[in-house]
């Protein structure tokens, strides 16, 4: 049977740290190895970021955040309803930014991608965006 987990937050930095926290504490039981447990927090910390930055440009929405899990793995999805991404392909780029002017690093998709074994991004300008991630727990 898988485990799930819905948490639904308001898309405030101070919750970034919260779903950092969920995160690590819903896998802890399958693997509490504290690499592992910082590369989810790390994933999860920069998928929550993009959303309160760039998909509500700060001014605030909710953010959710579904957790599952089976015996091999951990499936992470974090959805906002802000304003979407019109060029996936192009937000993906290391290094692109779509705020320049904020001194933005635009490393956040290339950090998902590194600290997990899956990242997918679905997005639809003006209505939401949603990344997949998930990570085996060898």
């Amino acid at each position: 049977m898988k485990n799930r987990a819905f948490i639904k937050f308001s898309a405030l930095s101070e919750n970034e740290g919260f779903a950092r926290l969920a995160a690590a504490a819903f896998v802890m039981d399958k693997n509490s190895d504290l690499e592992f447990l910082d590369d989810i927090k790390t994933a999860v910390s920069e998928a929550v970021t993009n959303s309160i930055v760039h998909g509500y440009e700060g001014k605030g929405g909710e953010i959710e955040m579904e957790l599952e899990a089976d015996s091999e793995r951990v499936y992470i999805t974090v959805t906002d309803y802000g304003i979407g991404i019109e060029d996936i392909v192009k937000a993906r780029t290391p290094l692109y930014s779509s705020k320049p002017s904020e001194n933005r690093a635009g490393i956040g998709f290339t950090v998902m991608e590194t600290f997990t074994d899956e990242l997918r991004v679905e997005s639809e300008k003006g209505k939401f965006t949603r990344v997949f991630m998930s990570k085996n727990f060898r």
